[in-house]
């Protein structure tokens, strides 16, 4: 009976470890970057709490609208990560 061996039944995909370091470096680049966003965040809310007080937009304080940008913009780096990594 053909098919119940439990192996693979495509060949292992080759890497190229160029290419693995070099979505690595983009990897590396969009986590510091998104690393400096939340560090200014906590930074924030650490130094000068009370303007996280401050309601700058639609009756919303700025810890909800950045806690909310934080959200978004891990969204977009991880969206900008899979465009630079797609296959060519």
């Amino acid at each position: 009976m053909a098919g119940f061996d439990h192996g693979a039944t495509h060949p292992k995909e080759v890497e190229d470890l160029a290419i693995a370091a070099r979505n690595a470096r983009y990897g590396m680049v969009l986590f510091l970057m998104y690393l400096a966003i939340y560090g200014g965040f906590v930074g924030l809310n650490a130094v000068r709490p009370d303007i996280m007080q401050w309601t700058p937009a639609w009756g919303l304080n700025l810890a909800i609208l950045y806690g909310l940008a934080l959200i978004v913009i891990a969204m977009v780096l991880a969206l900008v990560y899979c465009w630079l990594c797609r296959g060519k």
